[in-house]
C-alpha cells in the first residue's frame, strides 16, 4: 500500500542527489538548501524505513535499496510529467520541446534544427515547435532525461549501465578533428614531424570522464605522446573556439562542432589520421516513452536533417564525417 505522506517533492529529491552524488549540487539543482535537501531525505528514509542513501566525503551513493527505489521513482516522475503533458493547452499553446545537446554537438546543430522546424511548419500550416535547449555532459543530460526533465537527447551512445531504461538511434558519427587558427605553424608538416612537435603546443581537451576525452587520450597514447605540459580543459565551445583563434593551440574536437569554421576558413585542420576516434552521435529517449506531436516534430526534423535524400542535402546529414 502506498504511503500517501510521499510526496513529489520526496522523489525530486532523492533523483535529483543521485544523479549529481551531492547533496550541495543537488540543493543549488532545486533552488533550496542543503539542510532542506538533507531534512527531505530523512523523512523520506523514515517513511520508507531503509536507507537509500550513503553519504561521505566524496558525497553520496545510493545503497542497494535506494537504487531500486530511484529506479521506479524515476519512471514515476515520468509518467507524471507525461501525464500533465497530454492535457497541456492546445495547438500554439504548448510549451516548448525540451531538448538535451551536447555543448559539442549544440552549435552545429541548433540552427539547422530549427530552420527545419520552421520549414516543416510553413509546409503543414501548423504552429511553429519551440526549443528549449539545456547544455551538459553525457551523464548529466541522460539523468536528466530519465527523471522527465527533458524530452530528448542528443548525445553519444554511452556505457551500459548509463543506458538502462532508454532507447538509443544512430543519427551520425564524428570523429576528432585538430583544429588551429590559419597559418599555425603545423600545417603543412609531415604526419611524423607534426607529432614530434605537438606537445610543444597548448593542447585544448575536452574535460575528462568525458566520451571524447577518452577518445584524445588514447590518440596520444597510442602515438607514445605523454600528458602534454600545457593543457586547457574545458566542454565550451566559445572558450576553446577564441582561444584557438587567438594562439598557437591545437584543439582536440569532434569535427562536427568545427564543421562551418573549417569550411569558411576561420579555422584550419592538421593533416593528421584520426581514424579510431569515431563517436556515435544518437538520438536519446525513454524507453517508455511515447512522444507527444511537438516531440515528434523535433523527432522528424532531426531525421530529415540525418536523411540521405536529395531533400536534406546541405543540412546537418552527418551520418559520418570520416
Amino acid at each position: 500500500m502506498i504511503d500517501e505522506r510521499i510526496k513529489f517533492r520526496h522523489l525530486q529529491c532523492v533523483l535529483a542527489v543521485a544523479r549529481l552524488g551531492s547533496l550541495q549540487r543537488a540543493a543549488e539543482t532545486l533552488a533550496i538548501s542543503q539542510p532542506a535537501v538533507s531534512k527531505t531525505l530523512k523523512e523520506l528514509e523514515a517513511l520508507l524505513g531503509v536507507r537509500l542513501l550513503e553519504r561521505g566525503r566524496k558525497g553520496a551513493e545510493l545503497t542497494t535499496a535506494g537504487a531500486a527505489f530511484a529506479r521506479h521513482a524515476q519512471a514515476s516522475v515520468g509518467a507524471l510529467r507525461q501525464a500533465v503533458a497530454s492535457v497541456a493547452p492546445g495547438p500554439g499553446r504548448s510549451g516548448p520541446v525540451r531538448l538535451g545537446a551536447l555543448p559539442t554537438v549544440a552549435p552545429a546543430l541548433i540552427a539547422q534544427l530549427m530552420h527545419q522546424l520552421d520549414r516543416q511548419a510553413q509546409g503543414s500550416g501548423s504552429p511553429p515547435t519551440n526549443l528549449r535547449v539545456h547544455g551538459g555532459t553525457n551523464p548529466e543530460l541522460l539523468g536528466l532525461l530519465r527523471q522527465g526533465e527533458l524530452d530528448l537527447v542528443v548525445g553519444r551512445f554511452a556505457e551500459p549501465s548509463l543506458m538502462l531504461g532508454l532507447s538509443f538511434e544512430h543519427l551520425y558519427t564524428d570523429p576528432l578533428v585538430l583544429a588551429v587558427r590559419p597559418g599555425h605553424r603545423l600545417l603543412g608538416r609531415s604526419q611524423a614531424e607534426l607529432m614530434a612537435r605537438l606537445l610543444e603546443h597548448r593542447l585544448i581537451l575536452p574535460l575528462p570522464d568525458t566520451a571524447i576525452r577518452h577518445a584524445a587520450d588514447n590518440f596520444l597514447s597510442q602515438r607514445g605522446l605523454g600528458r602534454p605540459a600545457r593543457l586547457l580543459e574545458t566542454l565550451s565551445v566559445s572558450l576553446a573556439r577564441q582561444h584557438t583563434l587567438a594562439s598557437d593551440a591545437v584543439w582536440f574536437t569532434p569535427q562536427g562542432t568545427v564543421q562551418n569554421d573549417l569550411q569558411s576558413g576561420q579555422l584550419d585542420r592538421l593533416s593528421v589520421d584520426t581514424k579510431g576516434t569515431e563517436e556515435m552521435v544518437g538520438l536519446i529517449l525513454r524507453a517508455d516513452q511515447r512522444p507527444g506531436p511537438a516531440q515528434q516534430q523535433v523527432i522528424d526534423a532531426l531525421h530529415e536533417l540525418n536523411s540521405p535524400s536529395p531533400r536534406g542535402r546541405g543540412s546537418y546529414r552527418k551520418r559520418s564525417l570520416a
